[in-house]
């Protein structure tokens, strides 16, 4: 049974998605939304996410909207180092100060500023150790950052009792005609 879900994926800018209005974000958005509702139907509590912008601040606002029904589901932010966001732009910081707020736990794996990618390793290993299953929004024949995660999860699983649950480009394209479908 899946209690926790680390959602993760691509970054936005790996997407070629570079503001809130690209038609991409819902697309991905229904995704999460789609395989959280089979999960909480199953008894998912716990969403996890490390605040990366892209896959992971969407994932966030699914979990947002899914709480007005699903009332007992909770998430939390486990960054890799301190202020992530701190070079970001004013407008990506202040979405994400939204999701840190709606957040039920936030921490840092580190605990202080950022150092090396070594961060980013420890964080992935950390939530990968505490959840029960991956949900990542990954396509294996666009590589991107989350080939890094992926490979840390195969690895994990060798000796653990572990999902992984893939979303990929094919996936993704169901889910645009079934949108499209549903606009007519």
């Amino acid at each position: 049974m899946i209690k926790t879900l680390y959602i993760s994926g691509y970054r936005a800018h790996e997407l070629g998605i570079f503001n809130d209005k690209h038609p991409g974000i819902s697309i991905i958005k229904k995704a999460i939304e789609n395989e959280l509702r089979k999960l909480l139907d199953d008894g998912l509590e716990w969403v996890v996410i490390s605040g990366g912008q892209g896959v992971e601040t969407w994932a966030a606002e699914v979990v947002i909207d899914l709480r007005k029904e699903f009332t007992h589901l909770k998430y939390s932010i486990i960054t890799p180092f301190l202020e992530q966001e701190k070079n970001w732009n004013e407008v990506k910081q202040q979405k994400y100060a939204y999701i840190l707020g709606q957040a039920d736990f936030v921490t840092s794996v580190t605990k202080r500023p950022y150092e090396a990618s070594w961060q980013f390793i420890e964080k992935d290993k950390f939530i990968i150790q505490n959840t029960d299953a991956l949900l990542l929004i990954y396509d294996e024949e666009n590589e991107g950052s989350p080939k890094y995660l992926k490979r840390l999860a195969d690895q994990y699983i060798e000796n653990h009792d572990y999902e992984i649950i893939l979303v990929n480009a094919y996936d993704l394209q169901i889910i645009a005609e079934e949108l499209q479908q549903s606009d007519w």
